[in-house]
Order: structure tokens, then sequence, then C-alpha cells
């Protein structure tokens, strides 16, 4: 999810009690945190979710089939899904099992649940108070009066739209399908390939379907009336990556230009963080109604194509971060939100490292510059607990979380940094369905690096403090310098009358000569107490 720089009539149709008002939705608590008991019994092999979007009465008819695996022998199937909407039946092999809709949660049961039920349900889905940070569904017209709806759930689970089990810790291990119904003449932009496409009396019918692993946040769809625009990206190593831009129909002689600036992000993003992970699906972003998301393989892009400058290049901050989650949130993604960091910092650092690649050095230290200015440090990154997504997000995890990474690559030197990063993010045991926490990031850089950096990430990532440089003149040209509230040696940059040169800093005093006062990390590599 993006972070801003530190910020129609419609037809009423009454279909009785089988369609549940509307209403906006409301973030409270959020999704994730301690895992349901229940719902540790069984783990999810496949979604297969076929949706018809009625615009005119803002509502969905759904069908859900889950593949799943019992863990355990099973009498009961916990699944989330919002109260709504009205569950209209569920069953397996066309045989209706009891089931209790109550709350968020859907209880089905039955004496030794095998491995797959279908729940079919309707109603009007929780509306977007302001997409994506408080999200919901976003009914909308074009330009031109056109239906466009979009669906932002980073922040509430996919347990608003759809029933699935709804912990950020489940991904359906071989993917899902997607069967979506709209009226003609409208399009249908979601996750994956586009497998087939058909229209019959006055509907178009869309399948999208991806076998990767996928986020239930991140399982999306978009639709409106848009004009598509296919190219392709040879990656890095060498495969051919098939590109999409969905803009609406009015901006379509924008089209070219977004593909550019996004094949421009794709290379940068390549660059620092290794190949595209998600290239048997594509790439995609399709312009919503809402200022975008990182759903995977089908971001939403809402800014209005307002491109800048970076270098000699043109640039759109939203759709570079929200394309970086593909990598830090899509490919690697924490199994509970207290490590909401790995997903957002590492992800605003990718947003840096553009100005570093195509602006130079100056242009880096000035997003260097704004992200210190903007860190707030009143509660420590990673949480010791379960933490639910609400709970989770807040600023920090962008500012601080990207000046953490900053410091890490001075603390280990360009080579081992970017080595290591696409060395973390290549290794199978934290990508797609393995999901990872902290303690696996931040144990991945210490296996691979000679320095101690556990009391760096104790010190940055579990708590407030920032080390407070204490300086002592002693004679004319001698000074001493330590710090005076950690227990930590890091190595800093001192710039002296001779020059800027690196000095291990730790609690003890250490004697420097100099003819002029002394510059502590002229460079800002740290977050020091100021």
């Amino acid at each position: 999810m993006y972070r801003f720089k530190f910020a129609a009539l419609y037809m009423i149709i009454l279909l009785g009690s089988l369609w549940p008002q509307a209403h906006a939705q409301r973030v409270s608590k959020g999704w994730g945190g301690e895992m349901d008991p229940l719902q540790q019994q069984f783990s999810i092999i496949h979604y297969s979710l076929d949706l018809q979007i009625l615009p005119e009465i803002k509502a969905i008819d759904g069908s859900m089939e889950i593949t799943f695996r019992p863990l355990q022998p099973l009498d009961t199937l916990r699944l989330n899904l919002v109260s709504d909407y009205k569950v209209l039946s569920v069953e397996v092999d066309s045989v209706s099992l009891d089931f209790r809709h109550e709350g968020e949660l859907l209880d089905i049961y039955g004496t030794g649940l095998a491995n797959k039920v279908k729940v079919k349900y309707r109603g009007k889905p929780p509306v977007a108070v302001n997409p994506p940070w408080s999200g919901g569904f976003t009914w909308a017209r074009d330009g031109r009066g056109a239906h466009w709806v979009g669906l932002s759930s980073q922040l509430e689970g996919g347990r608003i739209f759809m029933p699935c089990l709804d912990h950020p810790s489940s991904k359906p291990e071989n993917g899902l399908d997607l069967y979506i119904k709209v009226p003609f003449p409208y399009t249908v932009a979601a996750n994956g390939r586009l497998l087939n496409q058909a229209e019959a009396r006055g509907y178009n019918y869309f399948h999208w379907a991806t076998h990767y692993p996928i986020s239930n946040y991140n399982v999306n769809f978009t639709m409106g009336r848009f004009a598509q625009l296919k190219d392709t990206l040879t990656s890095v190593d060498g495969g051919r990556i098939p590109m999409e831009v969905y803009v609406l129909q009015e901006n379509r002689a924008k089209a070219s230009q977004l593909m550019e600036v996004f094949k421009t992000s794709m290379a940068s993003q390549e660059k620092y963080f290794g190949p595209y992970p998600f290239a048997q699906d594509k790439a995609a972003v399709v312009e919503t109604p809402y200022l975008g998301m990182e759903h995977q393989t089908i971001n939403g892009y809402g800014n209005n194509f307002q491109f800048t400058k970076v270098g000699p290049v043109e640039f759109d901050g939203l759709l570079h971060h929200e394309l970086g989650h593909e990598w830090w949130g899509n490919k690697v993604s924490v199994a509970d939100w207290k490590d909401f960091w790995i997903h957002e910092g590492i992800c605003s650092y990718g947003d840096m490292l553009f100005y570093l690649n195509h602006g130079g050095e100056e242009a880096y230290q000035k997003e260097i510059a704004t992200a210190m200015e903007s860190m707030e440090n009143k509660r420590p990154l990673v949480s010791t607990k379960p933490t639910g997504s609400s709970e989770a997000y807040f600023s920090d995890i962008y500012t601080k979380g990207a000046l953490v990474m900053h410091s890490l690559r001075f603390l280990v030197g360009d080579q081992v940094f970017f080595e290591l990063l696409q060395g973390f993010l290549s290794d199978p045991r934290f990508t797609y369905g393995n999901q990872v926490d902290t303690e696996d990031f931040t144990g991945y850089f210490q296996e691979h690096t000679e320095r101690d950096l556990q009391p760096f990430f104790d010190l940055y990532l579990y708590t407030t403090e920032l080390p407070e440089i204490k300086i002592s003149k002693k004679r004319k040209n001698r000074y001493d310098i330590k710090f005076s509230n950690v227990d930590l040696s890091l190595p800093v940059e001192v710039k002296t009358s001779e020059g800027i040169e690196v000095l291990e800093i730790s609690k003890n005093n250490l004697r420097i000569k100099s003819n002029t006062e002394l510059e502590i990390d002229p460079n800002h590599w740290y977050m020091f107490e100021k």
C-alpha cells in the first residue's frame, strides 16, 4: 500500500432480504493476530471464486469452491465472511451441509469433512470509506458516466468479498480461479492470466487464474470500460514478461506513456531485487477509482498520470511502490502483521533506490532526508506478539523501515547488501507459499556476514531508542567520542580536518585528532538521537 509523501444517480432495485444493505466499512481491529484454533486444523489448497457484479444495485452474487487439506479429522470448517452477505447454501457434491453464519464467522458442519466445499452467497458488500486505507468496494462512475468498480481490502481481509480462511499466514498453495460475470460491454481486470473471455445474453464473462500462492487481500478484480495495451519486457534472467496496462477509455491516449513508465520501474526493481516473481502470469496495472494497491499481478493505479522526472526518466511514485510489493509482500510475505515492515519498509527503500539509480546520490540522499524528518519513532517497528492489521499499520513501517535498510546497506557494504537481498528473495524457504518473519530476514543477513548484526537489529527494530553520540573536546585538537546511551558498536563516518574516515564507535571513548570540529555521520547513514 502506498503512503503519501509524508499524504451519478443509481437505479434502486429492491430484491428483499436476499440483498442485505451495504454499509461503510469500519476498520477496527482488522484481521490477523492470534489464529482461531479451529482454523489451525486445515490449510487451503485452492480457491475457485465465481462472481456476478451487479453495479446498478451495488451488490455481488457469488459462489466459492474451497479445496482444503484437513490437518486432523474435522467436524467443523471455520471460514470468515462478513455479515453483509446472506449465505444461501453450503454443499459438497450437491449434498447440502449444515452451517451457521454469525458475525464474521461461517461454521460448516459435517462428520468427516473431506477436502472440498462450495458456498453460495450474495449481498451488498462493505463500501470503502477511504480506500485503500479503509477498504471495501468502490462503486464509482468514470468521466463518461460508465460504471467503474474497484475493490481494496488490505486492512480488512478477503472476508469482505469472499468466504475464506482469512489470516495472513494462509495462502492457497495452488492459487485461485476467478470467474466473473459483468454487464456487457464492461471489462474485468484481475489476477493471473486471462484464460477465457466470452459474451452472451448481454453479459461479459471472464476467467482469470493464477497458480501461484496468493494472499487473500491480493485477490482482486476491477470492472470498467477499459482500453488495454500489451507489451513485453526482457527480464534480467532473459525471460519475457507479459506486461499489460488497463486505463479508462477516456484516458486511452495516456496508455503508452504509462506503459513506458511501468517498464522503467520494472527494470529498476529487477536491478536491485532480481527477476520479476510472477512472469508466468503477467505484470499489469489497472486504473482504479481509488489511489492504488499492490494486488498480485494487477496493481491498482489511481494516481492520475502524475509523472515526475528523476534524472532523465519519467517516474510515478505510486506505480513504482505498488510494483515493488510484487517482491516484498507478494513473493516474500509475512505470516503475521507484526512483521509488516518487511512489506512496506523494504518496498519503500526500493522507491529510494529508484532515485539512486536514475537521479544519483544527491537525489537519493534527499529521499533519505525526507524519511528522517518524517519518522515518528513512537513505537518499535516489530511487535513481539501476534498483531492484527490495523494495529500493525502505522507510518514508521514505511519511513523507519526504509531507513533500517539504508543503514544496513552501509553496515555490510553495497556488494554484500544487494547480493543478500536477491539471495533472500530467491531462497525457496522464504518465498511464495513459505512465509517469513523478521527473524528469518535478520537471521539470513547474520548467517551470511562476518559482523555480528544482531545488536543493530535489536536496537532499531525492537526498540525506539536511538544512539546518542557524546563528543568531548580534550585539548586543542583532540576529541573523545562514544555512544552515551547504548551498548552498541557501529562503523561510523567521521569528518575531521583530514577528510572522512570510518571509525568504530562504541560505549568506550575513542580519541580522535582533528584541527576542525568533528562532523559525525555526514552522509546520514544512521538514525541518531539529535
